[in-house]
């Protein structure tokens, strides 16, 4: 008899509507008086986006951070919770991909428990005493979060961020179970003006987190539901996202699959070594997610089969392929988007970058949940040598 344990995300999701209106309607719902806008830097100084919101919000808006680089560096995420503190935001709206995301999750930690040095964040992190993961006790968020994501990567509905260490050279995690956004507003329009490799490649992201939820050993009926659903949207709308950019319904199909594809990360549903090894390929040489997920998914997907070709079936019917091998669908699939496909299409040049991701990915929470058990660097280099 299958047992289990699901939590459901506390985020509102609102869906279809202009953002400028709904960040607006928010606002007024929650009473907030002093809102501070954290955005990437490409929308804010290259479109009319935040100059839009800006003026939604008049006498409302009291600050501006555009400064949240790839990867949430600590550092940008302390200049930003300094600006947020210093302008006494009663909320804050973030707009932009993941790293944006993030970014403002950890800025929300920070403003909670009173860090204001990159050095400070050291009490805040995720750490691993004796294989096991440590989540230090800290203060709950009190700025209320409204997202306003731009591309597929979902970082606004997960209870941890991932920020960049500058001074030991990766990620590391920051989780608290009230960090999700408390609000999502997915608004296909404002994604026109996101580059479209980055829109198909963090829809790539989206489809990831559908497969490793799905074949995930703790694997739910309600997860598998949604995310076998989310997969077939996605299957049907990155290739009209490619075709026509301006296609308004297929970006928010997009959108609403990539929300519950989500429902495995919200749920605390095991991921895997897509990405948990993806993680190491961004820290050791700065490839984004969405990239990440491009190389890796079909590679682990083809390392874990012998431990779950069964669910691994359940993929490919959903993408419209049954009976057909899941690794090489989605390699086809995402090749058909024209997304990199291997190490070396993402930068990854010399076996010494392997070694290196290898032995950090030991130290990753989803590469520790992989379906087929990873003991070793060096099982992890088998991976990342299907690819080479």
């Amino acid at each position: 008899m299958q047992t289990g344990a699901y939590t459901f995300e506390a985020s509102k999701t609102i869906f279809g509507m202009p953002y400028t209106g709904a960040v607006v309607q928010e606002v007024e719902r929650l009473g907030a008086q002093r809102i501070f806008l954290v955005a990437s830097r490409s929308l804010s100084r290259t479109t009319e986006a935040i100059q839009e919101l800006r003026r939604a919000l008049g006498a409302r808006f009291v600050g501006l951070f555009d400064d949240s680089t790839v990867s949430a560096p600590r550092s940008a995420v302390i200049a930003g919770a300094a600006l947020a503190r210093e302008a006494q935001a009663d909320a804050i709206v973030a707009i932009g991909g993941g790293s944006v995301m993030d970014s403002v999750k950890a800025m929300r930690l920070c403003l909670a428990n009173q860090v204001t040095t990159v050095e400070g964040m050291d009490a805040c992190r995720v750490s691993f005493e004796g294989g096991a993961r440590r989540i230090p006790r800290l203060a709950a968020p009190t700025v209320p979060m409204l997202a306003v994501p731009t591309t597929l990567a979902g970082a606004e509905s997960t209870t941890s961020a991932a920020c960049f260490n500058a001074a030991r050279g990766h990620k590391e995690e920051f989780a608290h179970p009230s960090l999700a956004a408390e609000m999502i507003i997915l608004d296909p329009a404002i994604t026109v003006r996101t580059p479209q490799d980055l829109w198909l490649s963090t829809g790539i992201r989206a489809v990831d987190h559908a497969v490793e939820t799905i074949c995930a050993v703790n694997h739910l009926p309600y997860s598998d539901a949604l995310c076998l659903h989310a997969l077939q949207l996605l299957g049907n709308a990155l290739p009209r996202c490619k075709e026509r950019p301006d296609d308004l319904e297929a970006r928010l199909d997009a959108q609403v699959a990539a929300w519950m594809a989500r429902s495995g990360v919200a749920g605390d549903i095991n991921m895997g070594a897509s990405h948990g090894i993806g993680h190491m390929l961004g820290s050791v040489a700065g490839v984004p997610h969405g990239h990440t997920s491009c190389v890796l998914l079909p590679l682990v997907l083809h390392w874990n089969k012998p431990v779950n070709v069964a669910r691994q079936a359940l993929v490919s019917e959903a993408l419209g392929h049954p009976g057909e091998d899941a690794g090489q669908v989605l390699a086809d699939f995402i090749a058909a988007l024209g997304l990199p496909g291997t190490l070396r299409d993402v930068g990854i040049t010399s076996h010494q970058q392997l070694e290196t991701i290898a032995t950090r990915s030991m130290y990753n929470k989803f590469v520790r949940e992989n379906p087929r058990p990873i003991r070793s660097p060096q099982d992890v280099l088998e991976i990342l040598e299907l690819g080479w």
